[in-house]
């Protein structure tokens, strides 16, 4: 089963020069070896937004090529509406983005791999699982 990896997950793991045994990145490095690792286009364009030089874009653009975007339809955008009149009428606020990445896994029953604590958020308001993972004390 694929897991659809959130933007904080691929920044930790591409964008930062530090993260030693940090266990997002391990298990990231877990999911993409069991070619396991999702991605749609709107956290592709979020990794590659903001890079300071056009070598590091290139880089950063060259790492996350092997990687095929989730193919995003209309209904999504739809349920992404949707889900985002739900969760503001219970209280709960959220970026257009966000709320596309719970769509897309909704609709493809995929889990959500995020640090991002809205995510949990959303997940008492919306049909969506988070991606939970055996984290290991290796100390």
């Amino acid at each position: 089963m694929k897991i659809l990896v959130d933007t904080c997950i691929w920044s930790l793991a591409l964008r930062r020069q530090k993260f030693e045994d940090d266990i997002y990145v391990s298990e990231l490095k877990d999911l993409i070896d069991g070619m396991r690792a999702g991605l749609i286009g709107p956290i592709r364009q979020e990794l590659l937004s903001g890079v300071r030089s056009k070598k590091q874009f290139a880089l950063l653009r060259d790492k996350l090529e092997p990687f095929d975007d989730i193919e995003i339809i209309k209904g999504d955008y739809e349920l992404a509406a949707e889900f985002f009149n739900t969760a503001r009428s219970k209280g709960i606020q959220g970026s257009n983005t966000d709320f596309l990445i719970c769509a897309v896994s909704a609709r493809r029953q995929m889990p959500i791999f995020t640090m991002d604590k809205d995510f949990t958020s959303y997940s008492s308001v919306l049909p969506i699982v988070l991606h939970n993972f055996k984290i290991t004390n290796s100390a």
